[in-house]
């Protein structure tokens, strides 16, 4: 007589690898996400993913992905849950996981709507706000006249130094694969100084915008147009929306809002580093 499954809440979470991208990516479409093998390769590269396998051998039952930034924060992103197992407590256990194992580390996470209440009962707060937008750049209201051009090698430790002060922590475990993981790395500069700098990754048919930190919104404006003029691609980004000039400026030229992410945190009052200069995370998957 075969044994019965075990039930969910027994079920073992397992640590996943960069060979498991494909099951992410079949997870990722099972909920009606892009596949975006790409981007689950970088996260589970760069940071730690988590994972339950589905009993019944299909895959994967749920998955979890957390970038850790030192003692100072921990991302959590990609928190999925199959179709057939949805409302049944995994997306809880596998987040109780996660909570667990970080201990005292802050933790942030970019929330849908229909996330965000199951986040609140685990103690995050909302601290802010990102809206997704998405379009073709059609460059109608021109960027101010700020210098960028492409990135090089020897940019990388200022760009660095730019970012740890602007984050507020250090991404350097991160940024060191942004050479290989974007198609296009641009800084802005005045004077011989680097004031800002964005990079366009591929996902799916898009090129998504970020990190993008600058100065202000002159020079954000003026990488994202450098930019977009380097792709035919549609681009995507998220916008921290209290970069309302930013956000008019980019539906002027041609991207359209796609949905709002509440920003939360857990265990620490506010995300670290200065917002002003903050526009885009890399991902709102990994902050």
């Amino acid at each position: 007589m075969p044994m019965s499954p075990a039930p969910l809440d027994e079920l073992p979470i397992r640590i996943l690898t960069p060979e498991d991208v494909t099951v992410c990516a079949d997870l990722s479409e099972d909920r009606g996400w892009p596949r975006e093998e790409h981007k689950w390769n970088l996260l589970l590269t760069a940071g730690t993913g988590y994972g339950i396998d589905d009993p019944g051998g299909k895959g994967l039952a749920a998955a979890s992905v957390v970038t850790s930034y030192g003692p100072g924060l921990a991302a959590i992103g990609m928190v999925l849950v199959a179709e057939r197992y949805a409302r049944r407590g995994v997306g809880r256990r596998m987040m109780q996981h996660v909570i667990a194992g970080a201990g005292d580390t802050p933790l942030t996470l970019h929330a849908t709507p229909n996330g965000q209440p199951l986040y609140e009962q685990l103690g995050f707060v909302e601290t802010g706000r990102a809206e997704m937008l998405r379009g073709h750049f059609t460059a109608a209201e021109p960027a101010p006249e700020v210098s960028t051009r492409a990135a090089t090698a020897e940019d990388l430790q200022t760009i660095l130094r730019l970012d740890s002060e602007v984050f507020g922590l250090d991404r350097t475990h991160m940024l060191t694969r942004l050479p290989a993981f974007a198609d296009h790395l641009r800084v802005a500069e005045e004077g011989g100084e680097i004031t800002g700098y964005a990079a366009a990754w591929p996902n799916m048919d898009t090129h998504v915008i970020g990190p993008l930190i600058a100065r202000d919104t002159a020079t954000a404006q003026a990488l994202v147009a450098a930019l977009a003029a380097a792709t035919d691609r549609p681009l995507r980004t998220d916008i921290d929306v209290r970069h309302e000039a930013l956000v008019s400026w980019l539906k002027a030229n041609g991207l359209a809002p796609v949905a709002f992410n509440a920003v939360m945190v857990r265990s620490v009052p506010d995300l670290p580093g200065d917002w002003r200069r903050r526009f885009a995370p890399l991902s709102v998957a990994a902050g």
